[in-house]
């Protein structure tokens, strides 16, 4: 017969939830990962290109959403970039630095996948996949827990079970639903690092665009992000998009400047190059098929030498050119969001320790809680950093008691 009870039950087998499994296995305590799907940890296996883009080297706590800004901190500080790195060495799992401190697996996501799982092993932990929950209820000792295979209790609760995003993988609201019930309040959730949509006359306007991608900074409310963007068939996307995508709220407007990486100003080219005709100077840092339509839909004199137009003029198109704005007509939802921004609010949570303010003995770790990482492996250190902390404050009292 299965054994029921643990030390500690951690419903969720992703990227925090057996992380955070493992630490406390290895403390010498019991505990066992639960998850309703038959696979775990499917976010690291798709993750970064099948490469699993495990961390980012510039992690700090200002590249976080939170209705809490300083929510993050203490874990961050406690679990580094570095320690995970450490991890992988010890796993023999070598890796490399991308732009802007992203760091990928040399080989496929599925070695940290498998590295999780080992870890999770070497501390006897137990992992139980395919196990519906169906109720969860606090009691003098802990909780019970009512599964489709039988109940479980357990001293420590962990809930690891994520957000919203990419539903085809298991994403589900289960978090949110357990924290309303045991008085936690939620910040409204909205997808994040996400592609935008066009209305039907913008995705008419920008269809042979499909494919074409270019350097810009995008900014949505007080965000500005300078990376690529890529025109799609349903509107925009690439890593500039979908940082901004993260603080988009819909109605609101988007700003494009395609002038600040590649270009001089117009007025020095006029200098430069004056028998250059404008549209043929886009084409010196946008590609020509974006260039073209720029000049038809912001009507620009394309076809009119630098040296014939007024600098007034240059200075309108420069204008027109750093401060495109668009209204997306909404993003691609869930199905395509890599994060959920929002979640568990961080004021009924310890920042230490991650637990319940409200429940002795409950935490919430990873992507359910309202801190959200820009793209380029932000939230896997979350994730890594909120788990490590979860599982100190559990290790440590079991100790002591």
């Amino acid at each position: 017969m299965k054994q029921t009870y643990f030390d500690a039950v951690v419903i969720g087998a992703g990227a925090a939830g057996l992380f955070c499994g493992a630490q406390i296995g290895q403390a010498g305590h019991s505990v066992c990962v639960i998850d309703h799907m038959n696979r775990p940890a499917e976010k690291v296996r798709i993750s970064g290109g099948g490469r699993c883009n495990f961390t980012n080297i510039h992690t700090r706590a200002d590249r976080f959403l939170s209705e809490n800004p300083h929510f993050a901190k203490s874990a961050l500080a406690r679990y580094t970039p570095s320690d995970f790195c450490d991890l992988l060495a010890r796993h023999g799992i070598t890796w490399h630095e991308k732009t802007l401190g992203q760091l990928f697996c040399d080989g496929k996501s599925t070695a940290v996948v498998t590295m999780l799982l080992d870890e999770l092993s070497a501390g006897g932990g137990d992992l139980r996949l395919g196990l519906n929950v169906t109720n969860v209820s606090a009691c003098a000792d802990g909780f019970q827990i009512e599964t489709g295979h039988g109940p479980m209790s357990a001293r420590w609760l962990v809930i690891a079970s994520g957000g919203l995003s990419i539903p085809k993988i298991g994403a589900s609201a289960f978090a949110y639903d357990l924290a309303a019930k045991f008085g936690h309040r939620l910040v409204s959730t909205r997808p994040g690092l996400v592609p935008f949509t066009f209305t039907d006359g913008l995705k008419a306007r920008f269809a042979d665009l499909a494919g074409v991608s270019a350097d810009a900074t995008v900014s949505a409310g007080p965000a500005r992000f300078e990376e690529a963007l890529l025109f799609t068939h349903r509107g925009l996307s690439g890593p500039a998009v979908l940082q901004a995508s993260s603080y988009w709220h819909p109605g609101e407007e988007i700003t494009i400047n395609l002038l600040a990486r590649n270009a001089s100003p117009l007025r020095s080219a006029k200098q430069d190059t004056p028998r250059t005709t404008l549209g043929a100077h886009l084409s010196t840092f946008l590609p020509s098929r974006l260039s073209g339509a720029l000049v038809e839909l912001m009507d620009l004199p394309g076809q009119t030498r630098l040296g014939d137009l007024p600098d007034q003029k240059l200075a309108g198109a420069e204008t027109k050119l750093s401060s495109w704005a668009l209204k997306p007509a909404g993003t691609e939802g869930w199905r395509t969001a890599e994060v959920t921004v929002g979640g568990v609010s961080t004021g009924d949570l310890s920042s230490k320790t991650m637990e319940s303010r409200h429940v002795n003995g409950l935490f919430f770790i990873g992507e359910c809680v309202d801190v959200t990482g820009w793209l380029g492996g932000y939230n896997f250190q979350w994730a890594w950093a909120s788990a490590q902390a979860a599982a100190t404050e559990i290790a440590g009292r079991i100790t002591a008691n």
